[in-house]
């Protein structure tokens, strides 16, 4: 077990900071003063990280640390570190790890007793999903879909019987093709599309699968968030399992109306169902 105070001052810290999805005011006080208490600001993309630095009058030394290079890029910042330099990491928008590079740098800072601290900031997914009018007590975050289609169908599969919000990400140039798919294995759900969050040109779309496929001629664009309703179709049991549920039950020495209530509050099949399959 480890146990870590994150500020304490004889461990170093790895910060992880949440860049702006869209409107660069919605980066934090806290995040620019941390930014400007590093030596090294690493990023997805040096280019997009420069350009949103300078909107505030920041210049750092940059470091890049994508997908293809996590690795290798993620011991060079622990060595940084090691040798006293303050080192934080961002990626393009959101936050690092979800969706994007950072979690295998974490497990290096980890392994390697450095701390991590995370600055907060913007989520597209969270922001998509308390404005989204789908439930938002329980939710499961899946971020991209394979782009090949059996996989993506593979996937999806696995997630059918899921009675929670599922959270999605997804490019403009996939977006029908991965909406097709959706429907063809949730069948013709509610679904809504966030877009363009925190930006001028920012849209809900709500409806079910069909309708929002009849938006494809149009085209949509910008970044998107898709949120899938849960599966909250009753489950077909079969009526053996019931009966034999039932008799277990009055086993135990529940009279066969209390062993019916049970079983229906376990299953969600109506009592009426039940009575006739015992007494048939």
């Amino acid at each position: 077990m480890k146990r870590n105070k994150n500020f304490d001052m004889h461990q170093p810290v790895l910060y992880l900071i949440a860049a702006p999805i869209g409107n660069l005011s919605e980066i934090s006080k806290r995040a620019l003063d941390v930014i400007r208490e590093m030596d090294i600001i690493a990023a997805e993309d040096t280019r997009n990280t420069r350009s949103l630095l300078q909107n505030f009058g920041i210049k750092k030394e940059l470091f890049s640390l994508r997908e293809h290079n996590e690795v290798h890029a993620s011991m060079a910042l622990i060595n940084f570190i090691r040798e006293g330099k303050k080192v934080a990491y961002m990626s393009d928008a959101g936050y690092p790890g979800i969706s994007d590079p950072g979690s295998k740098l974490v497990a290096k800072a980890i392994e390697n007793n450095i701390n991590v601290s995370t600055v907060s900031g913007s989520s597209a997914f969270l922001n998509a999903l308390v404005a989204s009018g789908l439930p938002t007590d329980h939710f499961y975050f899946y971020g991209f879909v394979s782009p090949k289609e059996k996989e993506a169908f593979d996937q999806l599969i696995e997630l059918k019987e899921m009675k929670d919000t599922i959270i999605f990400y997804e490019s403009p140039h996939r977006l029908f093709k991965t909406l097709k798919i959706m429907q063809s294995v949730f069948g013709d759900r509610e679904v809504v599309l966030a877009r363009e969050l925190t930006k001028i040109n920012e849209e809900y779309i709500r409806g079910k699968f069909s309708e929002i496929l009849l938006l494809e001629s149009e085209g949509l664009k910008g970044e998107l968030v898709i949120l899938v309703s849960g599966n909250h179709e009753p489950k077909k049991i079969d009526d053996n399992l019931l009966i034999k549920r039932v008799n277990q039950l009055k086993e135990k020495g529940l009279s066969t109306k209390n062993a019916i209530e049970i079983t229906n509050e376990e299953t969600d099949v109506s009592k009426n169902y039940i009575y006739d399959l015992v007494h048939k």
